[in-house]
């Protein structure tokens, strides 16, 4: 199996090939096809021979450009559960009078279930499953190779797991923890390759280093932009840690996570 990170947009999207097919997971913004068919170029892989298209979530920033790929041949499949969010980015892009967007065609689509997902890679020559995992949003999946390669979407990073102890979010990383990830790819973070024990045992140091980082990207004078892509932390976490690291003198590491958590309503 090979996986390729294509490089074209904003949003992380890979092409992953198994020994029977290829799918692709995320397509980022709508506008970047041509710039997506340079990429696929270079990878000398003709579009025509991606099989299927995987969304991780439908919000525009992973989808705006799926029908266009499929237009040529690769087939858009989505969990049961995302149907009635294939149209959510919709409404987005006609505000911005987007007229490079094209919606999906719904008669073009094809629904699994994740009872069926390890079936359905398996005639591509992939092992493995895709499981739904909500907490960035209520249609967010994952896909789980059984060597451990893990593309999560926009679920919130494992480093910040500790911030979010009781949610939905915690709920979705418990199950993707249980099938022993190696290697998680994220949709706008940096690729994360976990040694053994790390999940246990340095999430949380971790989140210190970060918060240390992030503070010091502020002190010298970077914009919250540029800390969250120095970082790969999400942008809403680096607003808070600016906020709070700005608003208290002298706050320690440790105080501007539990002012974090404190304010999210969480327990530590």
């Amino acid at each position: 199996m090979k996986i390729y990170e294509l490089k074209y947009s904003n949003t992380n999207t890979y092409l992953i090939e198994g020994s029977k097919g290829r799918i692709l997971w995320d397509t980022g913004w709508a506008g970047t096809f041509p710039a997506f068919c340079r990429e696929m170029g270079e990878l000398r892989i003709p579009v025509q021979k991606i099989d299927y298209i995987l969304i991780s979530h439908f919000h525009p920033d992973h989808m705006g450009i799926a029908q266009e790929i499929a237009d040529l041949g690769p087939v858009i499949t989505v969990m049961d559960v995302q149907k009635e969010f294939l149209h959510a980015a919709d409404t987005v892009y006609a505000k911005e009078k987007n007229m490079r967007f094209l919606p999906i065609r719904d008669e073009k689509i094809k629904v699994i279930s994740p009872d069926e997902s390890r079936s359905f890679l398996a005639r591509l020559g992939i092992r493995g499953e895709i499981l739904s995992t909500p907490g960035h949003s209520d249609d967010s999946i994952s896909l789980c190779l059984d060597e451990g390669d893990f593309f999560v979407g926009d679920l919130n990073p494992l480093y910040e797991l500790e911030l979010h102890q009781g949610t939905q979010i915690a709920k979705s990383w418990e199950k993707l923890l249980e099938c022993h990830p190696k290697t998680i790819y994220y949709g706008h973070a940096k690729t994360a390759h976990l040694e053994k024990k790390e999940i246990q045992e340095k999430a949380p140091q971790d989140l210190d280093l970060l918060v240390t980082r992030i503070t010091k990207y502020i002190d010298r004078g970077l914009s919250l932009e540029k800390i969250a892509k120095k970082t790969g932390a999400e942008f809403s976490f680096v607003e808070n840690v600016a906020r709070m690291y700005l608003t208290h003198q002298n706050i320690s590491v440790q105080g501007i996570l539990d002012r974090i958590q404190s304010r999210a309503g969480y327990g530590r």
